[in-house]
């Protein structure tokens, strides 16, 4: 499984913030301790805060030996473990190569770790679940018209897909309201929905949320919960703007609800297989 510099932050930012806690100190306290261990001056409680917050996003070696001494964290085991862990943060993934178009990439680079993406979307079928054509329409009608611009981001949103082929792949469990089928443009309609139909397996399932059942808790937003073996869940939430992630447990408990609610009255995935062969026919 590739490895996630965001999670791997996630990760080091929670357990420098617990072993700050463990040693009873408040990040002022901390900080003032590493001033007085390093020669390095620039230590202050807004230092702290920002490696916790993950605002620093590549935590210097020094620094980091400097606050496991101040945590006193002597074994060698676990600081080389720390250390690793730092390394693995600072890491790029093949989406930096694509950061004029994908931005900071969170999102990719986070779907590379997930054990589980649970998705609810209305308008669109989901990135994941693309097909070149409709994702090269989806794009272009989002107002991308520098063809090298829309090319690459073609290209990105297919290479995000060999997650899925991977032994490790990730379960991907996929609810789409019947809105998003019904804006495929009509040539793109019979590759786009046979492909949903036909990419499923076992870990890989598509479920298609009907007109019949009227308004529902997801249509003001579509959302994407991932899911890690080790790390807590995350919420990812797209706008036409900005992109938003939740790791509070509150909120992810709320979006868990909707996403229970709208799996429950959606269509089973085999009654979702057939509405959409249907919904081939209709169109052709």
């Amino acid at each position: 499984m590739a490895a996630s510099p965001t999670l791997r932050r996630r990760r080091l930012a929670a357990e420098l913030r617990r072993l700050r806690e463990d040693a009873g100190l408040t990040a002022k306290e901390a900080a003032a301790q590493a001033k007085a261990l390093s020669p390095d001056r620039s230590w202050f409680e807004s230092k702290v805060t920002r490696i916790e917050t993950r605002k620093i996003l590549k935590v210097r070696d020094v620094d980091l030996l400097t606050l496991l001494d101040v945590y006193g964290v002597t074994d060698e085991e676990q600081r080389e473990a720390y250390r690793r862990l730092a390394r693995e943060a600072s890491l790029s993934g093949w989406w930096v190569g694509y950061r004029d178009v994908l931005g900071a990439g969170t999102l990719i680079d986070l779907e590379t770790e997930a054990a589980r993406i649970r998705t609810v979307e209305g308008q669109y079928i989901p990135g994941l679940l693309q097909t070149e054509g409709y994702a090269r329409a989806v794009i272009s009608n989002g107002g991308i018209t520098d063809e090298s611009e829309r090319e690459r981001r073609v290209e990105a949103r297919m290479m995000r897909q060999h997650i899925l082929h991977r032994p490790d792949a990730p379960r991907l469990w996929a609810i789409v309201d019947e809105a998003a089928f019904h804006r495929i443009p009509a040539d793109l309609v019979t590759v786009q929905v046979s492909h949903l139909i036909n990419v499923q397996r076992a870990d890989l399932r598509v479920q298609v949320l009907p007109f019949e059942i009227g308004p529902h808790p997801a249509m003001d937003a579509s959302f994407l919960i991932l899911d890690f073996d080790v790390d807590p869940s995350t919420v990812y939430l797209e706008q036409s703007m900005s992109a938003l992630f939740h790791e509070d447990p509150l909120e992810l408990r709320h979006y868990e609800t909707v996403y229970d609610h709208i799996q429950a009255a959606a269509l089973s995935v085999d009654d979702s297989r057939r509405w959409m062969a249907q919904f081939i026919e209709s169109r052709t």
